[in-house]
């Protein structure tokens, strides 16, 4: 059952492949923040996804966070995700990313509870 509370926990090594210069959000050989935000989306989700119906799974709505400090290649990132807020079908999570030396990235983190087989047969008719 859905509640309030929920922990999540993930991590990741920076690597060439997910740094700025890379994934093209910037010059530098830094970890990216698109590579921090989906980090923060895939901890968050595998953090309710055993607690839904089977078939129900749940998609990002909305990210809001700050990148405010660089980690370079070959440090690890952990993220941590809290399950803040439960609304029907709407899921609003603290999420927060870290390397070594401290705070990298936090912020605010929605996701909406789906029927995976109709969400997937909505998009496709687009």
């Amino acid at each position: 059952m859905l509640r309030e509370g929920i922990i999540g926990q993930g991590e990741t090594l920076v690597t060439q492949e997910n740094t700025a210069k890379t994934v093209g959000s910037g010059e530098l050989d830094v970890f990216a923040t698109p590579a921090m935000i989906a980090l923060m989306e895939e901890t968050a989700y595998k953090s309710v996804a055993g607690e839904l119906d089977a078939g129900m799974g749940s998609v990002g709505t909305l990210m809001n966070v700050k990148h405010v400090s660089a980690t370079p290649v070959g440090r690890k990132v952990t993220c941590r995700t809290e399950l803040r807020e439960v609304d029907g079908r709407r899921l609003v999570f603290h999420v927060e990313a870290r390397d070594e030396a401290g705070l990298i990235g936090e912020g605010v983190h929605e996701r909406f509870i789906v029927d995976n087989e109709k969400f997937q047969k909505k998009a496709d008719s687009k």
